[in-house]
């Protein structure tokens, strides 16, 4: 049976064939190995092998499962780590993003994959990259290179890479919605667990989170309040142990569900559209991060601007409610203090600003590097993520971030039109895109974004870039080869 050749369909990778020798090599190697593990690191740590392996393998028969692992521990775990100690503790994460780079890089080695597919923001990405390394060199000079520092580094150099490996995965528009879906689900999961988790009494909710220790989660009194002020109100953080990082999260996920409430074709029947939307929308609000409601907000209003009006009543209903609700009046009221600078937090965020501009006027080039400051008097970290950038990777760094976003956004404004006809990909197109404006936006308020500490929260903007990029490049592909008015599925 031909294929049409307006029609392309997605190649899926044929099932590993074994031979028997080969299956009786694997299972030698693997008892050794599990043998060794277990008498030098005991039941736990072989536990963590197997469980490695096994990863390894399904990533190996489907790397799609790897990206749906990687999500779901960016949302759901994303301080779980490996409990062996050799020095060095990896994350869940870890694990997942170097099982499905390593398959990928693994596939180009052994010729089952003959090329990498490209985009206009792979150079810019290299570039950065090429920044990120020399400023990593040039500041160790500031501070001592440690395990944990050269981890940490590694892991952000991953997940901006990352970008290439998921724009070369998407070659396939039914690709690219599977994973949005996925997203989606994910978000409305870590959604509901926080404010399930907000609705318990506070011990209960502390005990549960202290469980997580097994698998790396800080213990002690980790509920957090309002400028850490028990008298104040609580504040949702589910399973991210920071309630800006959740906040961060759940903005960028609810600006990509936001054009998905009124497409005439969305991934989700309806009902379910509303209610991933309004369980990311709540536990957002719950989580009392105005700046990350600042970027939901901008990112819905790109959507509006560009295409979706029909958004606009969602957003009204939605402020409506935050006015009247009686647990969203101290929000409102925290939003009033902020613009008027009069909480500790606004004023902390100020103080912290202006040190920063200290710091990037006395080392504006390549910055301090990721080591640590070398004056004394001033310090390394502010709650910003461009003054970050620009403190550790200078000037240069910054203006090579820039060069990424305005590639990713030039990129997808040459080619809007494409996509006025095509509302199916046209919904999940520009929620990508409203998803990274809303994130840049909060960015402005706080440093997740570029933030060693919160690799995960790197991880899924990266991951958006790369599917925002995808989204473009398969619009493009698709408006070349058919004149068709639906997106190639398959």
């Amino acid at each position: 049976m031909s294929i049409p050749l307006n029609q392309p369909q997605e190649i899926r990778p044929r099932g590993l064939r074994y031979n028997p020798l080969t299956v009786g090599l694997l299972c030698g190697a693997t008892a050794v190995i599990g043998g060794i593990v277990l008498g030098v690191g005991g039941p736990l740590a072989a536990l963590a092998v197997v469980l490695g392996l096994g990863t390894a393998v399904v990533v190996l028969r489907n790397i799609e499962i790897g990206f749906w692992g990687i999500i779901a521990v960016i949302c759901l775990l994303p301080f779980a780590t490996i409990p062996i100690d050799i020095g060095l503790t990896p994350t869940f994460l870890d694990m997942a993003l170097g099982a499905v780079v390593g398959v990928w890089v693994l596939r180009l080695a052994t010729g089952q994959q003959r090329r990498v597919v490209l985009s206009p923001i792979t150079l810019p990405i290299i570039l950065f990259i090429i920044v990120a390394i020399f400023a990593f060199i040039f500041g160790l000079a500031n501070g001592p290179l440690t395990p944990t520092l050269l981890r940490k580094f590694a892991e952000l150099l991953l997940s901006i890479g990352f970008v290439i490996v998921v724009v070369d995965y998407c070659r396939h528009w039914v690709r690219l919605e599977r994973l949005v879906k996925v997203l989606l689900l994910a978000g409305a999961a870590a959604s509901a667990i926080g404010i399930g988790l907000w609705l318990l009494p506070d011990q209960l909710t502390n005990d549960i989170l202290n469980s997580l220790q097994r698998i790396g989660y800080p213990g002690g009194w980790v509920v957090r309040y309002i400028e850490e002020n028990p008298e104040l109100a609580e504040r949702a953080i589910a399973t991210s142990v920071d309630p800006n990082v959740l906040g961060g999260l759940l903005l960028m996920i609810g600006a990509l569900a936001g054009p998905q409430l009124v497409s005439r074709r969305p991934l989700f029947p309806r009902w379910l559209t509303y209610a991933i939307f309004g369980l990311v929308f709540v536990c957002l609000v719950l989580t009392f991060s105005r700046g990350a409601m600042v970027g939901l907000v901008a990112g819905l209003g790109f959507i509006a601007l560009v295409r979706y009006r029909r958004i606009i009543p969602y957003m009204g209903v939605a402020g409506l409610g935050l006015l009247l609700l009686p647990v969203a009046q101290e929000y409102i009221g925290r939003f009033v203090e902020g613009f008027q600078g009069g909480d500790l937090a606004t004023q902390m965020r100020f103080g912290e600003y202006r040190d920063a501009l200290t710091l990037i006027e006395r080392y504006p080039v390549f910055g301090v590097g990721f080591a640590g400051s070398p004056d004394v008097d001033i310090y390394l970290g502010v709650a910003n993520v461009y003054f970050t950038i620009a403190q550790i990777m200078g000037l240069v760094g910054l203006s090579f971030f820039f060069l990424v976003i305005g590639t990713l956004f030039v990129y997808a404004f040459l080619n809007r039109h494409i996509f006025k006809e095509r509302e199916e990909m046209d919904a999940i197109w520009l929620g990508l895109h409203g998803a990274l404006v809303g994130g840049l936006v909060a960015g402005v308020f706080d440093h997740y974004l570029f933030n060693m500490q919160f690799h995960h929260a790197v991880t899924i903007f990266w991951l958006l870039v790369g599917m925002a990029v995808a989204a473009t490049r398969l619009g493009v592909e698709t408006a070349a080869s058919t004149p068709s008015t639906q997106p190639d599925r398959t």
